[in-house]
């Protein structure tokens, strides 16, 4: 299903600048790494458009927030809608704070975004402004089942329609959708939300896999989405052969996605598509 995505990857090696969060900043710089892609991380205002002007992707991580990097990531989201380069957008911790939704009620309005990636909790506060997190985590109230699918998908497709952006909601079953069609994925491990940083390492594999397939966002998104749910189920057996813990996990996790394959990824992957 995806071959030539993979494959325009492997072509391009695609730039990415992250305007990310200092906990995970090295962890999503490596996956990228992994993947093909090559990154670069600045978030100074003086630079910032100007960084953006030379790369193939934007990525905006509203994690860990302050004044100067929201003026960075407003003048670098700016820059990129001026070249048409996609930007995704992950609200790490929406609904935790005033502040942060102020900020991403602000990103919304001022930019443009290719993907908005973020696990339920945060994707219903931007569509909903409800205030379910719980941290950065999602609300276990909130976690899409088989019993919620189908409301779920209606809701990620409204407001798909409203933004512009794929929507992806990341968690026990991943959806990834335009106003059109959806991707159902279902795989992964627990073990992912045992590490910090998936979920931003994730986003950089959005906009390594969106930059090099431009025309084709909604499958892109989806294949990056299953490419990482894939090396986590992968990275999670690796785990339990050597009795390791957490910390090899996520080493295990970046070593998977930097050898995946397509035979691989087609061997593992559960996807449907509506």
């Amino acid at each position: 299903m995806f071959k030539e995505i993979k494959e325009n990857v492997k072509k391009q090696h695609p730039l990415i600048h992250c305007i990310t969060n200092y906990v995970t900043v090295n962890d999503v710089a490596n996956m990228i790494l992994a993947v093909d892609g090559s990154p670069i991380m600045a978030d100074e205002i003086k630079e910032a458009a100007d960084i953006t002007s030379i790369t193939n992707a934007l990525v905006i991580n509203i994690g860990t927030l302050n004044q100067t990097k929201v003026e960075s990531m407003i003048a670098a989201g700016k820059k990129a809608n001026e070249l048409h380069h996609p930007v995704i957008l992950d609200p790490v911790g929406a609904g935790a704070s005033p502040y942060r939704n102020e900020v991403t009620e602000r990103l919304l309005k001022e930019v443009q975004f290719t993907v908005i990636k973020g696990n339920i909790s945060e994707i219903k506060c931007i569509a909903q402004k409800t205030n379910t997190t719980s941290g950065v985590d999602a609300n276990d109230a909130d976690l899409v089942n088989e019993d919620n699918l189908d409301e779920v998908i209606a809701f990620a497709k409204k407001l798909s329609q409203q933004t512009g952006a794929v929507i992806a909601i990341t968690g026990p079953i991943d959806i990834v959708c335009d106003e059109q069609q959806t991707y159902l994925i279902k795989n992964g491990h627990p073990m992912m939300s045992k590490i910090t940083g998936t979920g931003c390492m994730l986003a950089g594999v959005i906009a390594v896999y969106i930059a090099a397939n431009p025309s084709n966002s909604l499958e892109a998104t989806a294949c990056a989405i299953t490419m990482m749910g894939v090396a986590g189920e992968l990275a999670n057996t690796k785990m339990n052969t050597l009795q390791s813990g957490t910390s090899s996990f996520r080493t295990y996790l970046i070593d998977a996605m930097s050898m995946i394959d397509i035979d691989t990824l087609n061997g593992g992957m559960k996807v449907e598509i509506q």
